[in-house]
């Protein structure tokens, strides 16, 4: 039986880590007692600007800006309980040198939320990579974008600062693919990354377009704040393709499909079946917290192997990002 978890403590309070604070308050296993900010008042009785009452918490989220999960993580060097820290764990090599460096014994209680690891595009590559009706994969192309830049509070949030938050949608949103990809291809061969400002919002970039080069693979991930919704797969393997778009999933396949005059046609789909993409981060979301709360419920250590893939991840994110400033300097 699980023992029921007390005490747990969150270091942000609005955007992503509103959704968190709603799946700790929805899971009868869990209380969330304690919300932090450094200096502003949180409109919740749960609220506080008292960091050490963190410390009497057995888990710690923590959900603030990228560019302080470094800072807390260090902060927190010496608490014994479990720590959920959203992506990225670090926003320059150094701060990822160091995180290395932490013990093992302390790694296996930090998981870094990566969740399109638990995702339906996860489920989608994991089932269909390399099989007879796909074939040898040899092309994916990801388009995940919204409009996010063209609302009122954009402009003056964190994600809007290009002094400290210049790549932002690849630090936060392109990460999760390039998790997700790396997960099942390994490290890229080479990487070309074109990141641009199109709604004027602000002075980050709001759009990016990413492609991963592996020795017989090719890997798009284009994802912007400054479009209509739209979220699309396309794979295309030596025997089949399949895609997603308007929430429908298809296959076509075989390759060898032909007319009367022995002239290639476009396969026949073999599978048509409605797809729910736009909740998928919510419910990715929902599945890697209740993976990571299991292991704090059991007791149990959480497998290095999350906590090097997610340094690994971030080390190519950071790669990225200095390369384009070099360029942009220059």
């Amino acid at each position: 039986m699980f023992k029921l978890v007390t005490k747990i403590g969150i270091i942000g309070y609005r955007n992503h880590a509103q959704r968190l604070i709603s799946l700790v308050d929805n899971d009868d296993k869990c209380e969330l007692v304690c919300i932090f900010h450094p200096d502003k008042k949180i409109d919740d009785l749960r609220g506080t600007n008292n960091f050490s009452e963190l410390l009497n918490c057995d888990v710690i989220i923590i959900a603030s800006p990228n560019d302080t999960h470094f800072d807390y993580l260090m902060k927190l060097e010496n608490f014994s309980g479990y720590i959920l820290c959203e992506k990225p764990p670090a926003v320059n090599l150094k701060e990822l040198d160091e995180l290395r460096k932490i013990h093992s014994s302390r790694k296996s209680k930090i998981f870094f939320n990566f969740n399109y690891r638990f995702s339906n595009f996860n489920d989608i590559l994991t089932k269909n990579l390399n099989t007879e009706e796909i074939g040898k994969i040899m092309y994916i192309e990801i388009i995940s974008s919204q409009g996010l830049a063209f609302k009122q509070e954009y402009a003056n949030s964190w994600r809007a600062d290009g002094k400290n938050n210049r790549f932002n949608l690849l630090d936060t949103v392109t990460i999760h693919y390039i998790d997700l990809i790396s997960h099942h291809f390994g490290k890229s061969k080479n990487q070309f990354y074109f990141p641009k400002l199109i709604s004027k919002n602000g002075t980050s970039y709001d759009t990016g377009h990413l492609i991963l080069e592996y020795d017989e693979c090719s890997v798009s991930i284009f994802n912007s704040y400054a479009t209509p919704l739209i979220i699309e797969l396309n794979i295309i393997g030596s025997n089949g393709q399949l895609s997603i778009k308007n929430n429908v999933l298809e296959i076509k396949t075989p390759r060898d499909t032909f007319d009367e005059k022995q002239f290639f046609i476009m396969p026949p789909t073999s599978v048509q079946k409605k797809i729910n993409m736009t909740e998928d981060y919510s419910l990715s979301l929902k599945k890697s917290f209740d993976f990571f709360i299991s292991h704090v419920f059991e007791k149990r250590k959480i497998d290095e192997v999350f906590f090097e893939t997610s340094l690994n991840t971030t080390d190519l994110i950071l790669k990225l990002r200095n390369t384009k400033n070099e360029q942009i300097s220059t």
